[in-house]
């Protein structure tokens, strides 16, 4: 299925290193935000208190945040849970003030609007559990990293892993250098849709090198920047009807989903942008920098002489 299909190549890989340069330059700002100013970390994180109310009748979930943040909190997570009754508030560390405190404040200020609501559960969750949260966190990405890395260089060649693990590597700094410049909230669920970005990005890049692959079988004639560009060009079609696809399902999050949606839906935007970029500028243009050639994904036919042994 095409949208429209162009009948000449782009030149792509002719300005690759002008693109290569203002990637290097976002991802050292990036890195440079990330130690200057660090992630904003969600309780989940650096601790606080959990509660758990339900209520008679479908909960207003924004109301129930205005309340808290009334109270002076800012960072505050509020959600339903199993059932539109139910509600789980997450609220952060407060100096001078205990865990039993802060839920006694919280349910003053919901029974004002709502003398029905019942308090479930509270409870304090130390930083401890953030650390431990934190630590897993990079070791599903240490492992994603180095899967993509295995299942690229089986599938395709070395050069290839390594252009994709450089470019989605890219694109997961770039989406925490965001965080950390915006000083946006940085959750479980921003955790969870930078692994998907992971994931995303992967998928792209895989095409390309798949039709890269096809392309030294095909144009034997043509030099390794042409066979780029042509395998490149020839999948945009797919590329704007598959992200612009997922582009605007993750604008209806971003929009419509609401508070608890919107910084999942904001790294996917964030990361879906530029994981077409680094697709096309980043791990095309480093397997072309790292001297892939038809050699490495094509074997030679052999064919047999007159006298029965094999020339290659």
């Amino acid at each position: 299925m095409e949208f429209f299909r162009i009948k000449k190549d782009i030149p792509f890989m002719r300005h690759a290193l002008v693109f290569n340069v203002i990637s290097a330059v976002t991802f050292v700002a990036a890195v440079f935000f990330l130690w200057h100013k660090g992630l904003h970390l969600s309780i989940e994180f650096t601790g606080g208190t959990v509660m758990e109310v339900t209520y008679a009748k479908p909960a207003n979930i924004e109301a129930i945040r205005k309340s808290v943040e009334g109270l002076g909190y800012t960072d505050t997570q509020v959600q339903n849970f199993g059932t539109a009754q139910d509600v789980m508030i997450r609220l952060p560390v407060k100096k001078g003030t205990t865990s039993a405190q802060q839920s006694e404040n919280v349910m003053s200020a919901l029974k004002t609007h709502a003398p029905d609501v019942k308090l479930q559960r509270v409870e304090f969750v130390g930083p401890q559990v953030g650390e431990e949260l934190a630590h897993d966190g990079l070791s599903a990405l240490a492992m994603v990293v180095i899967g993509v890395m295995i299942y690229l260089a089986i599938r395709f060649e070395w050069k290839f892993a390594v252009a994709a693990i450089i470019a989605n590597l890219h694109d997961v700094v770039i989406i925490l250098g965001f965080f950390a410049f915006f000083q946006w909230e940085f959750s479980l669920s921003v955790l969870a849709g930078v692994l998907a970005v992971l994931g995303y990005s992967v998928n792209e890049s895989v095409v390309i090198f798949d039709r890269i692959r096809e392309n030294f079988r095909k144009l034997r004639k043509a030099t390794v920047m042409h066979v780029i560009d042509n395998a490149i060009t020839s999948t945009m079609s797919r590329t704007v009807i598959t992200h612009g696809c997922t582009q605007l399902m993750v604008l209806s999050m971003l929009f419509l989903g609401g508070a608890t949606l919107h910084y999942f839906a904001l790294a996917l935007t964030i990361g879906i942008l530029f994981g077409i970029y680094s697709s096309v500028f980043v791990a095309a243009a480093v397997a072309m920098w790292l001297g892939v050639k038809r050699e490495d994904l094509v074997k030679p036919v052999k064919e047999k002489d007159e006298t029965g042994g094999a020339v290659v």
